[in-house]
């Protein structure tokens, strides 16, 4: 079992930025990719980004791709989503989550996640 703890949103006008963070507990990210998802008021929960843990690439959603970077803390176990000029069609819950295993080609379904986090929400406004 891992157990997922977000943090670092809020409130910021557009073109601010944010970073996010996604802690886990229980057991190391170790074979793990870890991943990050937003929804919005009334939309479907979308991919925004994800890494491998061990080794491997980073992959983001073309609508964040160039704004937002993935890194990985090894000693905290912790993944962090920086997210620069943000625009208000980035307002939505975001979620992390981790999946055993994943291989390239599903690391962008949600259905391929096996742990969540509650989410933290993040408003672009001005």
């Amino acid at each position: 079992q891992i157990q997922l703890v977000e943090s670092g949103g809020g409130l910021v006008q557009p073109g601010g930025s944010l970073r996010l963070s996604c802690a886990g507990s229980g057991r190391s990210f170790a074979n793990y990719a870890v991943g990050w998802f937003r929804q919005a008021p009334g939309k479907e929960r979308e991919f925004v980004a994800a890494i491998k843990w061990s080794g491997g690439g980073s992959y983001y959603a073309d609508s964040v791709k160039g704004r937002y970077t993935l890194s990985k803390d090894y000693a905290k176990n912790t993944v962090i989503l920086q997210m620069e000029r943000l625009k208000p069609e980035d307002t939505a819950v975001y979620y992390c989550a981790a999946g055993f295993g994943l291989i390239t080609s599903r690391i962008r379904g949600k259905s391929e996640y096996d742990y969540w986090g509650q989410g933290t929400q993040v408003s672009v406004s001005s």
